[in-house]
């Protein structure tokens, strides 16, 4: 947070939180597709859909973490912004 000013948490608007959940939506495709169509064989015997959406998950739950521990201070009240003259 910003010493000396009031503000408020950007919240949703949060870059942090978007790409949270586009890779939590992918990571969750992509673990569901790992259990229900394993695809072994094509990827020297590693199940690459669970895996990649296992760290995409991971991925995402990092930066929900990160954007709750370190939030973004907006201002309330912005005064006489800067020109360029």
């Amino acid at each position: 947070m910003a010493s000396g000013g009031s503000g408020h948490s950007a919240g949703a608007f949060d870059i942090r939180t978007v790409i949270a959940l586009l890779f939590g939506i992918y990571g969750v495709v992509l673990v569901v597709l790992g259990f229900v169509q394993p695809e072994v064989e094509k990827s020297a015997g590693i199940n690459i859909n669970l895996w990649a959406g296992v760290g995409m998950v991971v991925f995402a739950a990092v930066f929900v973490a990160w954007a709750r521990l370190r939030p973004i201070t907006v201002p309330d009240d912005v005064e006489g912004g800067t020109t360029a003259e």
